[in-house]
């Protein structure tokens, strides 16, 4: 079937259909594309043969809007979008934002704050009986007792607010299926890799580890530290424990990740009937701006196994690096180049990490990830192998489809993996052909005790990625220039480090535009960092700047250029300098 999912009660009757078995719910506008997460859990069950349907960013001061397509024989199931509703709704000073890329037009306001409980409550009031399960980013990281910047405080399992039946997190795909199939046979919901429920009292057998209870967490800093340190070990799918956290008088049990998927899995799911359009009840709207960002590209492969301190991606889709085959890709940009506004163009090719497509380490499909090192810090492991030589295979035979005359590689791009002697071919490749003017990297700041609370490379590193950079530049004889991200105000930066990086940038006549303002999502190491001012695996105190007057001094002094931004950071340079000398 390649009609789009129900999303209204026309859909249904043009169907045939009085009921369905699954509703989803979701913050997005219904966006039929491998890169929505509602649409690849949709296509998913329709494909396990299910009835589902789909409501689109709901009205949610009523209930009007969730009883829209009728009550489900199975269940709802609930996501706030691609995104953490708090980080779609608000910048990183709280302020709400102007644009919604996930809304059609871009109209901002169209999904709650907490989307995933405002939702799932509103559910509960219009069937008091009905399952709900919850997922996406938003319940992904927020499934145990986890520190939330938006209150500043310490807040519960969602699971509880929501009053779901079961959370799944991370992709979700194996999860969501075995429970739709489990409800369908009335079988109970224990034990599912990937998922969280609640229960009364705790398992006793399978040897769960007891994290600091949720209360301990709210009042004791080194308790939420310690139960971090539990959470943060246990996310790999091999070597996970079941963990088991109690609020109140009810546990909270997480499950050990879903196992990661096979090749053959997940060519099978980017080969669902997506049609990469946006829903027809959307037609009197601009289409949603990050859809058309993500139109006419491609993701080649899922997981991270860079473990950024700030980044969420490595513990929503793993750290494992899971990759699609040659021809699968292959065949998604047939698809594309035959598509009616398809203009020549591919606009990416690439995932989390453009530059990790087709890496596989030994340990991976047998053991997991490796719990004695990381992959890519201080250095890459030897043991982890680069798919380069797949990678040009790759991207050559798109280029060679009839209608494909351009394949860009916007995604971003590990520098620290283009270094060494051996990536010179991929790398000058990559700028021949796949580079438009612009290479992104995130160097992310320049003083090394910073980079190592990122845990990220050293800044040499980077150097020495900047000088080969020119080297193929000089070799190939194009103009294209790198473009640099950078994080103000991340835990363990002060005012001096900042002030270092601007000198840095002023020397070069560097003048970044792109500038993120640190912000401590849910249940990352930074977050736990920010909310206990140290260190978790280290216990080293780390400076954090909490005021929003310290972090916009941390900005301006990067993004010096900006009138509003030069007389505080002159003032601030002088001072530091003055305080020096003395």
């Amino acid at each position: 079937m390649t009609d789009m999912l129900p999303a209204s009660k026309e859909d249904l009757t043009a169907r045939g259909w009085e009921t369905l078995d699954i509703i989803l719910v979701t913050g997005d506008a219904y966006v039929d594309h491998p890169s929505y997460g509602a649409a690849v859990i949709g296509r998913l069950l329709e494909s396990a043969g299910f009835r589902v349907g789909i409501i689109a960013q709901p009205d949610w001061k009523s209930v009007d809007d969730f009883t829209r397509l009728g009550k489900p024989r199975l269940f709802f199931g609930v996501t706030s979008g691609n995104l953490d509703s708090m980080v779609s709704n608000y910048t990183s000073h709280k302020r709400r934002r102007k644009v919604d890329v996930y809304s059609p037009g871009g109209r901002p306001g169209l999904r709650p704050d907490r989307a995933v409980i405002v939702y799932a409550n509103r559910i509960r009031e219009a069937f008091h009986d009905t399952a709900i399960v919850i997922g996406g980013i938003e319940a992904s990281l927020r499934r145990m007792s986890h520190y939330d910047w938006w209150d500043n405080k310490v807040r519960r399992s969602i699971l509880l607010d929501t009053r779901a039946d079961i959370l799944v997190y991370g992709m979700g795909e194996r999860p969501i299926v075995e429970i739709a199939r489990r409800m369908t046979e009335g079988a109970d919901l224990y034990g599912i890799p990937g998922t969280v429920i609640v229960r009364k009292e705790a398992p006793l057998s399978d040897g769960p580890i007891h994290m600091p209870t949720y209360e301990e967490t709210r009042d004791d800093k080194k308790k939420f530290s310690s139960a971090f340190k539990i959470f943060y070990a246990n996310q790999d799918p091999f070597t996970g424990k079941i963990l088991t956290q109690r609020h109140d008088r009810r546990y909270v049990i997480q499950f050990p990740p879903s196992p990661p998927l096979s090749r053959d899995n997940l060519d099978a799911i980017y080969g669902l009937p997506f049609t990469r359009t946006a829903h027809a009840s959307h037609k009197e709207d601009k289409p949603p701006p990050g859809l058309e960002t993500v139109k006419f590209s491609i993701i080649s492969h899922r997981g991270c196994c860079g473990a950024c301190s700030f980044c969420s991606l490595s513990l929503h889709q793993g750290m494992i690096v899971q990759s699609r085959s040659e021809k699968s890709i292959l065949d998604e940009a047939k698809k594309i180049s035959e598509m009616k506004d398809f203009k020549g163009t591919i606009t990416d090719v690439g995932g989390p990490t453009a530059n990790l497509y087709g890496s596989q380490c030994p340990l991976w499909l047998e053991k997991g990830h490796c719990g004695k090192r990381d992959c890519l810090i201080p250095v890459k492991c030897k043991n982890l192998r680069l798919g380069y030589r797949e990678s040009m295979e790759l991207y050559r035979t798109i280029l060679s489809l009839p209608k494909v005359k351009h394949m860009f590689i916007e995604s971003g791009i590990r520098y620290d993996l283009l270094v060494d002697k051996e990536t010179t071919d991929y790398f000058e490749y990559l700028c021949r052909h796949h580079v438009g003017g612009q290479m992104k990297v995130a160097p992310e700041h320049s003083v090394d005790s910073v980079l190592r609370v990122m845990n990220k490379p050293d800044f040499q590193v980077y150097q020495r990625f900047i000088h080969k950079f020119k080297e193929i530049q000089n070799r190939i004889r194009k103009d294209q220039y790198v473009v640099n991200y950078f994080i103000s105000a991340h835990p363990g930066a002060t005012i001096e480090n900042e002030n270092s990086l601007s000198m840095y940038l002023r020397e070069r006549k560097m003048h970044p535009e792109q500038v993120q303002d640190f912000t401590p999502l849910p249940s990352t190491v930074a977050s736990c960092m920010y909310y206990t001012e140290e260190h978790p695996f280290t216990g080293e105190t780390l400076h954090v700047a909490k005021s929003f007057e310290e972090r916009e001094i941390h900005r301006a002094l990067i993004q010096r250029r900006h009138s509003k931004n030069r007389r505080p950071a002159h003032n601030i340079s002088n001072s530091l300098s003055n305080s020096r000398r003395k």
